[in-house]
């Protein structure tokens, strides 16, 4: 196992957009929307999780680059089944971002949880995947919409 050599690459802008869900039972998701769950206001304490997270990255993945966040965004919603987040985290360094995205995603999904369980231990967190990167020697990768055959990628002209 190594660290890969970024020492070499130039600095770059960089971001990141990470997804996911975290599906529960309808008296969870009312506690949430009323602000009646006894920890307090879930969605406040799952976003500031998931921007914190951010930070310790390198200390949670082996051989993760410590890197110098620009921003971080995440946003926590109920939806019908639960609750959806989304993180976007931006840089200007020699590597990305991806990792900070998908771990702020995890952070708060795992946040949500901690603070519901008492009212549904049956919650499950899924669907956390990477929809966006931008920036460096591979350029712009999306992930094609739900029900696409593929994934699409696009260099950097």
């Amino acid at each position: 196992m190594k660290m890969v050599d970024v020492g070499g690459k130039q600095k770059t802008e960089r971001i990141a957009v990470a997804t996911g869900r975290v599906r529960m039972g309808a008296e969870a998701l009312e506690k949430i929307r009323k602000g009646k769950v006894e920890k307090g206001d879930v969605i406040a304490a799952a976003r500031l999780a998931g921007i914190m997270a951010t930070k310790r990255t390198p200390d949670l993945i082996p051989l993760c680059h410590p890197i110098s966040l620009s921003a971080v965004e995440v946003e926590v919603k109920p939806v019908v089944v639960g609750v959806e987040i989304r993180a976007t985290v931006k840089t200007v360094d020699r590597t990305g971002v991806e990792m900070e995205a998908l771990t702020a995603v995890c952070a708060a999904a795992l946040t949500v949880y901690d603070m519901l369980k008492s009212t549904d231990r049956g919650m499950v967190i899924e669907a956390v995947q990477l929809d966006h990167k931008a920036g460096g020697r591979s350029g712009v990768w999306t992930r094609a919409p739900a029900g696409a055959a593929s994934l699409k990628k696009k260099r950097k002209s």
